[in-house]
């Protein structure tokens, strides 16, 4: 008869064995979000040391380096802190320097100290980090709501897509805000499974950290407050009486808070009276706007009263002024030939279409016919999710400042969430006609192949995710439809430095779309202006090819008749002009 030791010494040793085995598969289940998440960020730091400084990073660093030398918040106001000082963190106490000249009329870098290759080696890593995390949210929600094989498709899609890679190597707020966006609809989820006192603040520094990322998320902001008021665990709750609102205002009064403490507790002074408004803020000069009534009727009277306060985060409302007044003047778009101030539907869905992968789209496709079909049955959290997107959509395609696909990147890891949808249907048999076993192996070896030629068509652009287009478009044509961040930002220099260390003897006149002197970058060609004719090397950016900035639309369509040699970094196009062609 066996003693008590020996029973007790025997279940010990099958429970330390199950437990082995869980932590194994747990280990293996952590493979591949772990791999992806490898490949993805040697991808972004491949990019940060090949690509040039864009137009609007020099803006965003000096903004991130007077906020915490000087306490002052001037510089970009339209877009709130969090994207500043994260990625200028490291480098605030050192001694970098940017140097601005609008003498001119337009804004030019004339310096960087010590050196503008190294300020993006230090600075644009923090937001690599950022995309790490993302791509991580997605993995974990994805997880929950599907599978882990539907977690899998999410991150191998989200190692290899052109601009998430891009936009979080860039130290701008396209990428903080995309991480905001969903790390805000992940927390919502996790609160309604448990509505802790813990998660309660967990949300409202969310909230408060996805205020600080973008102004356009402030609509996202009412929404998660709207469903932390009526979302219960299981269903939702339309009886105000039996509303969550303990947990919504703190939440709102957390990430007010958190909002405030982004701008070093900053007070504003403002006064208002007889059409004038006077901002006063900390560490700068007052602002002073006149005749703002006539900018914006509904306004005129209540500017026409008197009042003077004090207002916590005052920048942050300066900010909402004035991308509101940006707003009503508009921004020029460039959708195949044609410049607009009015973006449209269909300048949207074009640029999405032309900017993210076909793969992606397809695995999309297959997800939504799966639902519509009920083959797949998304979870109730699911459709609570997929509001943020399309409030984002709604928020983005009214406005008239829309340049791009950088505005609505936010909806990209929800369009990858979905398509991670279609691994389901390796558990979901089609056909009653052919054996189930045989109809997962298909599924999955089909989803399998379709996301080794999505890697294979995205790595035709690496390291260069800028200037990603589908397939469909080839290089030298791509600036017939689009222009600016969505192909060519003035991200080339360092390859056209190679180009000019490589061919010493060529004389080169350069036509560059960007804020950045391309002398800091010792780059020796001569500028080149629009209608002037000239032999030999001549660069042009791509974006000056589309004309859209340009005073004349075709100042460097004369170029076109002679077939590039080379085109640079995927942005920047090289002529080899014969001696008669500089003759008009």
């Amino acid at each position: 008869m066996r003693s008590v030791e020996q029973i007790t010494t025997r279940k010990l040793t099958e429970d330390n064995r199950t437990g082995l085995f869980v932590l194994s598969r747990s280990r293996k289940r952590l493979l591949v979000p772990v791999l992806m998440l490898f490949i993805y960020s040697v991808q972004c730091l491949w990019f940060v040391r090949t690509q040039s400084l864009t137009y609007d990073e020099p803006l965003h660093l000096r903004a991130g380096l007077e906020a915490w030398r000087y306490g002052r918040f001037e510089q970009v106001l339209d877009h709130p802190p969090l994207g500043h000082l994260l990625p200028t963190i490291f480098i605030a106490p050192g001694h970098w320097n940017i140097t601005f000249d609008d003498s001119s009329g337009s804004l030019h870098v004339t310096s960087i100290t010590p050196d503008p290759v190294e300020l993006a080696n230090r600075t644009r890593p923090v937001n690599v980090v950022l995309g790490v995390l993302l791509g991580w949210m997605l993995w974990s929600t994805a997880r929950k709501l599907f599978s882990t094989g539907a977690a899998n498709v999410a991150i191998t899609l989200f190692a290899f897509s052109p601009s998430l890679i891009a936009h979080f190597s860039l130290v701008t707020t396209d990428g903080i805000c995309t991480l905001m966006v969903f790390a805000a609809a992940a927390q919502v989820l996790r609160w309604r499974s448990h509505a802790s006192l813990t998660q309660t603040l967990l949300s409202g520094v969310t909230l408060g950290l996805l205020l600080l990322s973008k102004l356009s998320t402030i609509p996202l902001f009412g929404l998660t407050l709207l469903l932390m008021l009526v979302l219960k665990p299981d269903h939702l709750e339309w009886t105000p009486r039996r509303w969550n609102f303990r947990a919504a205002i703190l939440a709102m009064c957390v990430s007010i808070f958190v909002v405030w403490a982004g701008y070093f507790f900053h007070v504003s002074r403002l006064r208002i009276g007889d059409g004038v408004v006077y901002l006063s803020s900390p560490n700068r000069e007052p602002v002073i706007r006149h005749a703002v009534a006539a900018r914006f009727k509904f306004m005129r009277g209540p500017l026409q009263r008197h009042f003077n306060l004090l207002i916590p985060a005052g920048e942050y409302l300066e900010g909402i002024a004035e991308i509101a007044l940006h707003n009503q003047i508009g921004h020029s778009t460039f959708l195949n030939g044609h410049v607009s101030h009015s973006p449209s539907f269909k300048f949207h869905v074009v640029v999405a279409m032309l900017k993210w992968p076909p793969v992606v789209w397809l695995l999309f496709l297959c997800s939504i016919v799966s639902f519509l079909w009920r083959k797949v049955k998304p979870p109730p959290d699911f459709y609570v999710i997929l509001l943020y997107p399309l409030l984002l959509l709604l928020v983005v395609m009214s406005a008239r400042i829309t340049m791009g696909e950088r505005h609505f990147l936010p909806v990209y890891p929800f369009i990858l969430l979905i398509a991670s949808a279609s691994w389901e249907l390796v558990m979901s048999p089609i056909s009653s006609r052919i054996p189930s076993s045989l109809q997962r192996t298909g599924w999955a070896t089909a989803i399998i192949v379709l996301l080794v030629l999505n890697a294979v068509d995205v790595l035709r652009y690496c390291p260069d995710y800028l200037s990603y287009t589908t397939i469909a478009i080839p290089n030298r044509a791509s600036y017939h439809y689009l222009s600016d961040s969505n192909l060519d930002w003035g991200q080339g220099l360092l390859a056209l430095r190679r180009y000019e260390a490589e061919h010493p003897n060529e004389s080169i006149r350069l036509a560059y779309f960007g804020i950045t002197d391309p002398k800091m970058y010792g780059i020796r060609a001569i500028p080149l202006a629009e209608n002037e004719r000239v032999s030999g090397t001549v660069v042009v950016s791509e974006t000056h090819m589309a004309g859209q900035y340009l005073k004349d639309p075709t100042g460097y369509q004369w170029l076109t008749k002679y077939p590039p040699k080379a085109i640079l970094n995927h942005s920047l196009f090289v002529f080899g002009v014969p001696p008669e062609a500089s003759q008009p």
